[in-house]
């Protein structure tokens, strides 16, 4: 499950100390000892989202078994769209990292359009292969299953990881499919993107080129995404999965355990 964290202003925490102080009758430091001690954090709060499909154990178990054991002449590759990725120029210089100072940018821009990025991650090889659409539906879609189908040997059957998405099961793309028959759909459980190893894949790209580039075109900013794919593909890394689907599933069944029983 990822969990993104949210901190309050440091004042809240002082006040929260002087709070529980003034209840508890003990001191403000020595709350912040017990604090420390125990590895509370009250100033923290963690979000979290708990996947509702009703074929969870079933998805799970197939995408994490596919990770596992995958099948023999055979590539497996997990598949999903960075959607409207923005072409951005910050609205002054970005002054460059020197001793003492990091970098630093304007929290302003410009925008300059928007493109979409369609990639697929080899679990085997950690290599990649993408494709831009200025849209992402599912006529996108269908020509990046086409480029799939022509990047990888004919000998080998193909294994999409992808989710729900409505582009993913469309009339066309299901005609599509059955004309070849060499490709094998495995979706991921609705809200459970953490299971598509693409996706920690796009976190890669987001923090190293996204988040930091400033482009004055949607052409600037495609470049330099096919550049840095490639850039990747010349030293690809694959990501280790280590747990199996048995224990993915326990480790919920005791989050939900724990939430039913905060809730009496």
């Amino acid at each position: 499950m990822v969990m993104t964290l949210e901190e309050t202003p440091k004042g809240a925490t002082h006040w929260s100390r002087a709070s529980m102080a003034k209840r508890s009758g003990l001191s403000k430091s020595t709350i912040g000892r017990i604090w420390r001690d125990f590895g509370l954090k009250p100033h923290q709060a963690d979000t979290f989202k708990l996947s509702t499909d009703p074929l969870f154990v079933e998805k799970a178990v197939d995408v994490v078994g596919l990770y596992h054991n995958p099948p023999e002449r055979a590539v497996v590759l997990c598949v999903d769209e960075k959607s409207q990725i923005q072409a951005l120029d910050r609205s002054q210089p970005v002054l460059p990292m020197m001793p003492g100072m990091p970098e630093r940018r304007t929290h302003d821009y410009v925008r300059n359009g928007i493109t979409s990025l369609f990639a697929a991650f080899n679990i085997n090889d950690g290599t990649v292969i993408g494709e831009l659409h200025r849209q992402h539906r599912a006529t996108e879609f269908k020509k990046f299953l086409v480029m799939i189908d022509k990047t990888v040997p004919a000998v080998l059957d193909v294994h999409l990881v992808c989710d729900n998405y409505g582009t993913h099961e469309t009339p066309a793309i299901k005609a599509w499919l059955a004309r070849h028959p060499r490709f094998h759909m495995h979706f991921t459980p609705t809200g459970s993107s953490w299971i598509n190893q693409v996706e920690r894949w796009f976190g890669f790209l987001t923090d190293q080129l996204i988040r930091r580039g400033v482009h004055k075109s949607v052409q600037s900013l495609e470049k330099d995404i096919r550049d840095w794919i490639a850039q990747w593909n010349d030293n690809p890394r694959p990501f280790v999965w280590k747990k199996i689907a048995e224990e993915i599933l326990e480790s919920i069944a005791r989050y939900c355990r724990r939430i039913s029983g905060a809730g009496h």
